[in-house]
């Protein structure tokens, strides 16, 4: 019989390692310190609306998300390819002409940079097709700044699409997130959609729990301490189990175990409204690129993108903002809808709250960013192991596979018995 393993978090990377252990025969318990898995990816339903906690999307290209979801299952609703961006001149549209043929007029004129500009994204998106993802994050390092420039990119490009368009991405506002992850992202963005699951972002970890044996998540059980092969939760309960998996976000708990840890990481405010008219017709991000830009980096009409995220006859408008802005709940509605009143007017005097999210850790800030693990990251000691997307690079890919690897490495150890 193969030996029992008890994983600390149901995020994404903890449910795909107890699926891949499951698979090969281990058996999977898991506690949770909250009362539903998903770790970062859950959906809230507030007066009939889902608010997922941070904007998040899923690329469907993701080779990982591939494999281990069922897209048909989840109903994924597609935002457009392109933006609408919102500038100090007005606003226009920006999309690659050969999957959003009816935006090719809008692209070709738009103020966005220059014909060359335009014409080096295609050229740039095809070549990173072309590439593995093994190859990008093999690259040397340097920003995406650097490389933006690097790549022959113009100021007014990089100011007015790629700073709007990534720091909604990366969460942070100078494009310092390293350039591997940049071309990752690009490359992602040009083989597939973002999309959403009809119902919410939450329907992607409630897919992969539904993989699992019924009952083997144990939920409201915080994990405090490890002592050899015994877990000591926050009641006092001892749970012994023969190997022992981390799959918590970088924080204090890991960073007993992993001291070399990096607890660094990326914040994000995130502010729902409700409406009648909704500010766009368009299944698409709203960037703003003006440069009075204060606090919003982005909007977002979801229920452009999946009709159910607002009860009929309702809009639900996403707004986000990098960072912990330490504002009240009104100055932070004053403050958007100042930012926002020179496009869209006396219409967001009728936009209400419906809540507003603080997201303290939002997404890892890692100094190197890879595509894989080794033992060596993972094995923290003798039956003690770890796993999550803080190892590799902030993604919904990063969990998924960093799951797939500790499971295998687990089962590889466990062999050598």
């Amino acid at each position: 019989m193969k030996p029992t393993v008890t994983i600390i978090g149901a995020g994404i990377s903890g449910l795909s390692a107890a699926i891949h252990l499951q698979r090969q025969g281990f058996a999977v318990k898991i506690l949770e310190a909250s009362d539903r898995a998903g770790g970062r990816i859950k959906t809230d339903v507030v007066k009939g609306f889902l608010l997922d906690r941070g904007f998040q999307v899923l690329l469907t290209s993701y080779p990982e998300a591939k494999e281990l979801l069922d897209y048909d299952s989840l109903n994924l609703k597609r935002f457009l390819p392109g933006a609408t961006v919102l500038y100090d001149g007005g606003t226009f549209e920006i999309a690659d002409p050969f999957r959003r043929p009816s935006a090719l007029l809008a692209t070709a004129f738009a103020p966005v940079g220059s014909l060359k500009d335009k014409a080096n994204t295609f050229f740039l998106k095809k070549k990173l097709v072309s590439k593995s993802i093994e190859t990008l994050f093999a690259q040397k390092q340097q920003s995406s700044y650097d490389q933006l420039k690097a790549y022959g990119f113009s100021q007014k490009m990089i100011d007015r699409f790629f700073k709007p368009f990534f720091s909604g991405i990366f969460l942070e506002d100078d494009l310092q997130t390293p350039n591997r992850m940049f071309d990752f992202v690009m490359k992602m963005f040009s083989e597939g959609d973002a999309a959403v699951p009809a119902l919410g972002m939450e329907e992607i970890p409630k897919q992969l729990v539904k993989q699992l044996p019924d009952g083997c998540i144990q939920y409201n059980t915080a994990a405090t301490a490890i002592e050899g092969n015994t877990i000591i939760t926050a009641n006092g309960e001892k749970i012994i189990s023969d190997t022992i998996l981390i799959a918590t976000e970088a924080n204090r708990f890991i960073a007993k175990y992993k001291p070399e840890i990096t607890l660094a990481h990326q914040s994000v405010t995130n502010v729902y409204f409700e409406t009648l008219v909704a500010p766009s017709d368009k299944a698409v991000v709203i960037l703003n690129a003006s440069s009075n830009r204060q606090i919003v980096n982005n909007l977002t009409v979801m229920s452009n993108v999946s009709k159910q995220y607002a009860p009929d006859g309702k809009v639900l408008v996403s707004v986000s903002c990098n960072g912990i802005l330490g504002l009240s709940e009104q100055e932070l509605i004053d403050k958007i809808k100042s930012e926002l009143t020179p496009w869209f007017g006396q219409e967001l005097q009728d936009w209400e709250l419906l809540k507003s999210y603080e997201i303290q850790y939002a997404l890892p800030k890692l100094k190197e960013l890879k595509d894989d693990v080794s033992l060596t990251d993972v094995k923290l000691a003798d039956n003690l192991y770890c796993c999550g997307d803080h190892l590799m690079n902030g993604s919904i890919n990063a969990a998924i596979k960093s799951g797939r690897l500790v499971a295998t490495f687990i089962a590889n150890e466990n062999n050598k018995i």
